[in-house]
């Protein structure tokens, strides 16, 4: 797997650096004592998963042929830039100190992180569709599949 993949190292080390810089840079900004909403995994997740959305339009339209970015961005940045062992460590304290506040903060970051990487997804598909490219969706490319013959509907029984 090395030998067909190795040369995708690099990219995903440089965008995890910077993504992990970046995830840094605002838990210096928004500091969490640990008996408070913990914002900055907060807003650093639910902006991830915007971003993770907005990206999946892309990598799955226009830039599907590009081998590089969706690891750089992907897997290395924002794989360095969000946290789960993070949002766990914290959610974890908090109950000790604020249990109702522990399981509305566990609530609140999944589903507030769901809708963002929905809403990212949505918002990419715009900017794609403007562009005049359709994005691929379940691995389906309207660009390049033929539409299934009359008789083997995709899914009609599902």
């Amino acid at each position: 797997m090395l030998r067909e993949h190795g040369d995708l190292l690099a990219p995903i080390a440089a965008g995890g650096a910077l993504g992990s810089l970046a995830r840094w840079g605002l838990t210096t900004v928004l500091p969490h004592g640990g008996h408070s909403w913990p914002w900055a995994t907060f807003l650093t997740n639910v902006s991830g998963c915007l971003l993770l959305g907005v990206l999946m339009a892309f990598v799955l339209g226009p830039w599907s042929q590009t081998r590089y970015l969706r690891p750089f961005l992907g897997v290395g940045m924002l794989g360095g830039y969000t946290t789960f062992s993070t949002y766990e460590l914290e959610t974890y304290v908090l109950v000790g100190h604020a249990p109702a506040l522990a399981m509305l903060y566990l609530l609140a970051s999944v589903v507030a992180g769901i809708g963002a990487a929905w809403l990212g997804l949505t918002l990419g598909r715009v900017v794609v569709l403007d562009s005049g490219r359709e994005v691929v969706v379940d691995g389906i490319d309207p660009d390049l599949e033929p539409d299934p013959a009359p008789d083997q509907g995709r899914g009609g029984d599902r």
